[in-house]
C-alpha cells in the first residue's frame, strides 16, 4: 500500500532555514529530522533549543506573537503545521517539551566532548554502539548522516578538530576505498599517498564529494 503524504507538508534539506526571528507564523510539528533554534549574536550563532519528531515549534505564534529564535534544519526534517484550535493543550504539550529539550540540550554542550557526541548520535537514532562494536560499514553510514562537521561543532559548543578527534574515538576507522594513488613530488623523492577516510574539519569527511 502507498503511503499517503499530507499535501501540507513541508520537506527543508538539512542547513535550510525554516523560518527566521521576527517573522510572524503558524506552530509547527516536526514530523521527521532534528530542527535547531538558534538565536543570531552578532556574526555567531547560538543554539538555544533543538526539536525531535513529535515537537512543535514556532509556539510564540500561540501568542500571536513573532518568532523569537531563528529554526533551521539540523537534519532533512519533514514538517506540518498545526491547527491552532487546541490552544492550551497546545500550551500544556510546549511546556513539557520544554523541560525534555532543555535537558538535551544541557547533555548537549557540557561534560566531555565524547559524551556529548554519544548524546547528540542517540538523539538522532544512529546506529551506534561504540567503537569497538559497530561494524566498519555501519560506522560509514553514521557519518554519512551526521550534517557537516563544523555544524556538529557549533552544536555541541566544541571546536571542529576536538568534535574530529572526538568522532574517531567513538567510530572504527572510515572504510577505505580502492582508488588511483596520488603522487606527491617533494624535492627529488616522489611519495606515493592513498585517498584518507578520516574526517576533516572543513564540514566534511576527507574523500567525500564537496
Amino acid at each position: 500500500m502507498t503511503a499517503l503524504v499530507s499535501l501540507s507538508l513541508r520537506v527543508c534539506a538539512g542547513g535550510d532555514s525554516i523560518y527566521f526571528p521576527g517573522q510572524a507564523g503558524t506552530v509547527w510539528r516536526v514530523r521527521q529530522g532534528l530542527v535547531r533554534l538558534v538565536h543570531a549574536c552578532g556574526p555567531s550563532r547560538l543554539p538555544v533549543q533543538i526539536a525531535l519528531p513529535g515537537d512543535l515549534i514556532g509556539i510564540e505564534a500561540l501568542a500571536a506573537q513573532p518568532y523569537q529564535h531563528g529554526a533551521e534544519a539540523f537534519t532533512d526534517c519533514a514538517l506540518e503545521p498545526v491547527d491552532p484550535a487546541g490552544h492550551d493543550e497546545l500550551l500544556r504539550e510546549a511546556l513539557l517539551q520544554q523541560q525534555r529539550r532543555s535537558h538535551d540540550m544541557a547533555s548537549l554542550r557540557t561534560g566531555s566532548v565524547l559524551q556529548r557526541l554519544s548524546h547528540l548520535l542517540r538523539l538522532l537514532d544512529l546506529p551506534w554502539q561504540g567503537a569497538h562494536t559497530v561494524a566498519g560499514d555501519q560506522a560509514d553510514r553514521v557519518r554519512a548522516a551526521l550534517p557537516p562537521l563544523r555544524e556538529v561543532a557549533e552544536l555541541v559548543d566544541a571546536k571542529t578538530e576536538t568534535v574530529c578527534r572526538a568522532l574517531a574515538q567513538l567510530l572504527p576507522p572510515r572504510r577505505r576505498k580502492s582508488g588511483p594513488a596520488r603522487q606527491a613530488v617533494t624535492g627529488r623523492r616522489t611519495t606515493v599517498t592513498r585517498p584518507s577516510g578520516a574526517w576533516s574539519s572543513h564540514g566534511r569527511a576527507l574523500g567525500a564529494a564537496a
